[in-house]
């Protein structure tokens, strides 16, 4: 049976390989990203590009509207889209922009497109566990640094994953994280010695194909509020297993978001 599958982040890296391997199968693939024309061209299948920025609120509330209006009906949505920053920037709403497009983004997302959601699928990332969530300080970069940053913003964000798993219980919605391996893409990129030594060391790692693969799988993997290493659940570890500070979190968003 044809699905219609949203990816975030679908015009490189895994991203372009979840929506690669998922048009093969015969999926209908919206895929978002800033620029998506070209990528979604080169793609065999039904592939459509959706202009989406993560960045603001005011820009995911542009992007959740424009899916509305292509599809009644979210059989997946993935949430593959990651930012890891060199450096603290803010964006017009005053966030840090790693915050904003790795945490507030898919909170926002899920709650604009609810109605319209079947399952949800988080790529996550397995540096959580040295992250530090700080409600007020996260979100504005106030101890920004250039690693740890990004183990905070995806903390931030899987921290939400159980929430929404007992949020839509009822309603029959499924979300799932997952941790697609060490992958040989073009985040973290950096200029200099450190960015020559770390192309040296992603010579090692694993394809964006390869990548891909555990987060097509769980997409077609019924059950809800589980967190995945590649194809093996395992459960969450501190600091992500902090009921109090997800609740904190789960309430900054939404705050931040206005929504529901």
């Amino acid at each position: 049976m044809t699905s219609t599958v949203v990816v975030t982040g679908g015009n490189r890296g895994i991203g372009y390989a979840i929506c690669e391997q998922l048009a093969r199968a015969g999926h209908r693939v919206l895929l978002v990203a800033r620029n998506p024309q070209q990528a979604a061209a080169s793609l065999r299948g039904d592939v459509e590009p959706v202009t989406g920025d993560l960045s603001t609120i005011a820009s995911v509330q542009r992007l959740a509207g424009e899916l509305r209006d292509r599809t009644e009906r979210v059989d997946v949505l993935v949430h593959n889209a990651g930012l890891w920053p060199s450096r603290r920037t803010l964006t017009e709403d005053g966030l840090e922009e790693s915050f904003a497009v790795n945490h507030l983004a898919p909170f926002l997302l899920n709650h604009l497109l609810e109605d319209q959601l079947a399952r949800v699928v988080q790529v996550s990332a397995g540096l959580y566990v040295k992250g530090r969530a700080e409600p007020g300080r996260t979100s504005v970069g106030a101890d920004f640094h250039q690693i740890r940053t990004y183990a905070d913003t995806k903390l931030c964000n899987l921290l939400t994953v159980p929430l929404f798993a007992e949020r839509w219980r009822e309603r029959g919605i499924t979300i799932d994280a997952v941790h697609p391996g060490v992958i040989r893409t073009g985040l973290g990129d950096r200029r200099g010695p450190v960015g020559w030594l770390l192309k040296l060391a992603k010579r090692g790692w694993a394809t964006p194909e390869e990548g891909a693969e555990p987060v097509v799988r769980l997409a077609a993997n019924p059950g809800t509020g589980r967190y995945f290493n590649l194809t093996e659940e395992i459960p969450l570890q501190p600091p992500a297993t902090d009921g109090e500070l997800a609740r904190r979190v789960w309430q900054e968003a939404q705050a931040l978001t206005s929504a529901g």
